[in-house]
């Protein structure tokens, strides 16, 4: 795939495959060369007055660093993508590419924990107002505009409460004023929702879950279409961001084979899923590929599919029964992220406490899970050991 224009033309697997590698520029090796590199020198003065050169310095950009920017970019469909280094780290990159002192920012109500903190630490301080809103609000959202509202920040599914957005209701109504979209789009990535394609303005993905794969990068991206693109390559360029190329040569090398570990992913969650409902010990699954999701519609409706991310809803049970169900789980790792190859669990803390415009009146805890790439039989063993554990302790 050596002409960017081709790239339209191929499917997501093919475009995983080959997009961002040039062999005939690196003497023909598959993979692009990890350049570790800050000075770059220039033949003569005029040349680096004139920025003659296709490189200028390490931090605005290496082989490495564009070879993903150009996967990335073909993937959303966009005009360019910005790399940041960690997913909280494009969140920040994207809001403060769009946002002054004195505007206004409306934000779904289930968002990411850490945007939240953002949104109420660095952007306050910056005087940046924020309203959180229902995340099944709709085109409803049109009454929450203010003069200086600038921007709309959404998250479909939530990452915790898996409530689904009517993406392209919300950004008819915020492009009608004149007010950016953004959407953290980790849980489908590029290849289960087109999100620039849904009016998003600004597509962002913690790189570290699904592109990585392996739980062991921290890296974030940003894509933008033509609207948002020069304001996202400035704030990139002024706020000095950089991501090394190491990190940046793994998340190359874990997204040739996205599509593939989605589609397990998927289908092992499916099963997994599928299973829990019929539980005695669970009152709800929260999984949008579930026909029983109350946002199956709008996923069927929109999204291509789905990832490994998931939470149910357990029947009434005191907080040491839920201990003793997770902390014996022998496949499912304790721990926060999600979109490796393995089996993880946490249980949020204090739920309530992080709603402001929406309550959360749960029968019992909410407990997520993300399905790795284990065999399905194995996983539900052991979880139904677990909901033993649960019974036993009292639940």
């Amino acid at each position: 795939m050596h002409d960017s224009s081709d790239q339209k033309s191929y499917r997501p697997d093919t475009v995983l495959a080959h997009v961002g590698r040039h062999p005939e520029d690196n003497n023909g090796f598959v993979n692009p060369p990890v350049i570790h590199a800050s000075t770059v020198l220039s033949p003569t003065l005029a040349d680096m007055h004139g920025h003659t050169g296709r490189y200028n310095y390490g931090r605005s950009g290496t082989p490495t660093t564009e070879a993903l920017e150009e996967a990335m970019t073909a993937l959303e469909g966009a005009a360019g993508t910005k790399l940041a280094p960690s997913g909280l780290g494009a969140i920040a990159l994207a809001l403060q590419s769009c946002l002054s002192a004195g505007d206004h920012l409306l934000v779904t109500d289930s968002v990411y924990g850490p945007t939240r903190r953002f949104c109420e630490t660095v952007l306050k301080r910056f005087g940046v107002e924020t309203t959180y809103y229902d995340p099944l609000i709709g085109a409803d959202i049109a009454a929450l505009f203010r003069d200086n509202t600038r921007a709309v920040f959404t998250e479909a599914p939530g990452s915790l409460t898996f409530e689904m957005q009517d993406i392209p209701a919300i950004a008819e109504v915020a492009h009608a004023r004149g007010a950016l979209v953004l959407m953290d789009n980790t849980w489908a990535t590029p290849l289960c929702y087109a999100a620039l394609a849904h009016g998003v303005d600004l597509s962002i993905h913690a790189g570290t879950k699904y592109i990585v794969g392996h739980s062991d990068v921290m890296i974030g991206t940003v894509s933008a279409n033509e609207k948002a693109w020069p304001a996202l390559q400035a704030a990139h360029r002024d706020l000095g961001l950089h991501v090394g190329p190491d990190d940046v040569y793994l998340a190359l090398r874990g997204l040739r084979t996205m599509g593939v570990r989605l589609r397990q992913h998927q289908e092992n969650a499916l099963t997994v899923a599928t299973w829990l409902e019929a539980r005695d010990e669970v009152s709800q699954v929260l999984y949008p590929p579930l026909e029983s999701d109350p946002g199956h519609a709008l996923w069927k409706r929109d999204f291509t599919g789905a990832s490994g991310l998931m939470s149910l809803i357990l029947k009434p049970a005191s907080e040491a029964a839920v201990a003793a169900m997770v902390d014996g789980l022998k496949l499912f790792g304790i721990g926060a992220s999600w979109g490796g190859f393995e089996s993880l669990v946490i249980v949020p803390q204090d739920m309530a406490s992080v709603r402001t415009a929406t309550g959360w009146n749960a029968a019992g805890p909410l407990v997520r899970l993300h399905i790795g790439l284990e065999d399905t039989a194995d996983l539900m063993a052991d979880l139904a050991e677990g909901f033993e554990r649960l019974t036993a302790a009292g639940a």
